[in-house]
């Protein structure tokens, strides 16, 4: 099997970007650090990927951006943020949007070995830990919004959908209500299972049973949202509040509601996620989870472009790689009501 730098790294006792020093013969290494980490190279009969020493030697300046769909102001928000942190320190930033295809988001990653971008950031990506690994593996940079990935050198920004989830049907049980729907995203996304992990805690914590013919998901998509509210009615299984994973999905189920003619709060509470701009224009205005975009995208972008300038002199990429930003529950006129 072939040995990867982060073998060599745990050989020598030092981290990955100490070993990455050492091959570029790097000044800020000690002699000592030098002599421990050539010799677990020599022991573990280490030969560096050459496009990962190719992609070390010739920077571009440029980081990737892979998003699944760029028209979501989610994801939007997001990339503004990575795009201003990343002017401020002279980098250039493409965008790829996979349109929620697999496929694509392999493809884009391919801009790292044939050395378009020095480093790639992934929000919410569809491909596996497994694929992010291998990549970093191979010696290249990466960093992922969305969820986490058991990793010492993968970069990672999320919120805690879990607890923000519970806050938000919580807030709608405090309310008076007892059968709450969910309308969840794609079914194989982390942020969708931690959040319906959240609303299903609150369920059990509150003694209310969990109903499954309440669940129904609308792939993160407005369109999703109205079709699965529709499905949800058709059911005839009663239910007084929904709650969405995502704002977009919550505002296809204000258009549910205006076909079957259901007022909003007095007959169907809707609580969202995200704090889309629109979210507080819309009529009744809606109660969300501000998450906050902008920060996340500026705070992994700079930490990408840490980790690629490795600007810790002791041997470490600087600070934790993990990144847990709180959100915070929005409320507002669509769940502001009272059940008597």
């Amino acid at each position: 099997m072939d040995n990867k730098i982060v073998d060599v790294a745990k050989r020598a006792g030092v981290s990955a970007a100490t070993v990455s020093r050492v091959l570029n013969d790097s000044g800020l290494v000690s002699d000592k650090t030098k002599q421990k980490v050539r010799q677990a190279i020599e022991e573990l009969d280490y030969h560096p990927h050459a496009a990962a020493k190719q992609l070390r030697s010739q920077r571009t300046m440029t980081i990737g951006v892979i998003v699944p769909d760029i028209i979501v102001s989610y994801f939007s928000e997001i990339i503004k943020g990575i795009e201003n942190a990343a002017y401020a320190r002279k980098y250039k930033v493409i965008i790829c949007d996979s349109d929620n295809e697999l496929e694509k988001e392999m493809e884009y990653l391919g801009l790292l070995s044939n050395r378009t971008v020095d480093g790639m950031i992934l929000v919410t990506p569809f491909v596996s830990d497994e694929v992010i690994k291998d990549y970093s593996q191979k010696g290249y940079v990466l960093g992922v919004i969305g969820r986490e990935i058991d990793s010492d050198v993968i970069l990672s920004c999320k919120t805690n959908n879990v607890q923000f989830s519970e806050s938000a049907v919580c807030h709608l049980i405090e309310q008076g209500h007892k059968q709450i729907a969910y309308i969840g995203g794609f079914s194989d996304s982390l942020e969708n299972y931690e959040r319906m992990e959240g609303y299903l805690k609150a369920l059990k914590d509150n003694r209310i049973p969990f109903k499954p013919s309440l669940i129904d998901s609308g792939h993160f998509q407005e369109s999703g949202g109205y079709e699965a509210a529709i499905r949800l009615f058709d059911r005839q299984e009663p239910f007084t509040a929904v709650y969405t994973a995502n704002d977009e999905m919550a505002l296809g189920v204000y258009r549910a509601c205006r076909e079957k003619g259901l007022r909003i709060p007095e007959d169907l509470a809707v609580v969202g996620v995200d704090n889309n701009r629109i979210t507080g224009y819309i009529v009744p205005t809606l109660s969300t989870v501000e998450q906050p975009k902008y920060e996340m995208g500026v705070c992994l972008a700079e930490k990408l472009i840490d980790q690629l300038n490795d600007v810790n002199e002791s041997g470490q990429s600087g600070g934790s790689k993990r990144t847990v930003i709180n959100a915070r529950l929005i409320i507002r006129e669509s769940s502001n009501y009272q059940r008597g």
